[in-house]
């Protein structure tokens, strides 16, 4: 199957679960871009690379060795050969990865990597900016979002293991993050025009699978 399936969204709005969800319904492959820029993020911080300067970190942008498994089973990236699956969902990260997103040089070199595993086609692309910049022909565009309460505290039961992230400072954090991503200059966080957006704050997680194969299934 040649078909491309856009899902963007901000955090905690169940984008990873639904998109590997409609992956294995569908028998497609799935990749988190989310997944590619924290894990340029980790490979940043690792190296001392001030995250915060723009250009210190366009200036190694090319030097990280990126690669994604498309197993929506068993999800995988590696860094340098090193698999980062668990470092780069840290807070530390998560914290900084808006910083170095925004960053042209990085965006570029990724999308040119995400452009080349979405070529063969069969695939969710979860991410921001994937019906909008990555794949804007692809027919089927998804734009997942949820309350702000609702997406905190996703995002805080995934960081159940960190003391410090009550979903009230998850809130905080969430949100100074969406903020970063849907005003920085290169491809921001948006809707692309022709998405179908799916408000899954009242969803379980099968009700908003089922919804995204009824689109796939339509283009058929």
């Amino acid at each position: 199957m040649s078909l491309v399936i856009a899902m963007d969204g901000p955090s905690g709005s169940g984008k990873s679960s639904a998109s590997k969800g409609v992956a294995r319904a569908l028998g497609l492959r799935y990749l988190d871009t989310g997944a590619m820029y924290r894990a340029m993020t980790w490979w940043m911080l690792r190296h001392g690379v001030d995250v915060e300067d723009g250009a210190a970190v366009a200036a190694r942008a090319a030097e990280p060795v990126l690669r994604s498994g498309t197993d929506p089973d068993r999800p995988t990236i590696e860094a340098d050969g090193e698999d980062v699956s668990e470092p780069i969902r840290t807070r530390e990260v998560t914290n900084a990865v808006s910083a170095v997103s925004r960053v042209p040089a990085v965006r570029a070199r990724l999308v040119e990597l995400q452009r080349e595993i979405i070529g063969a086609g069969g695939i969710v692309v979860e991410g921001r900016d994937i019906g909008t910049v990555v794949a804007p022909d692809a027919p089927v565009k998804v734009y997942l979002t949820a309350s702000e309460e609702a997406r905190a505290a996703r995002r805080a039961k995934d960081l159940a293991a960190d003391p410090g992230a009550s979903v009230a400072v998850t809130r905080a954090e969430q949100a100074r993050r969406d903020r970063l991503d849907s005003t920085r200059k290169a491809s921001p966080l948006a809707k692309a025009a022709d998405a179908h957006e799916i408000d899954s704050t009242e969803l379980s997680l099968d009700e908003v699978i089922e919804a995204v194969v009824r689109l796939a299934e339509q283009q058929n």
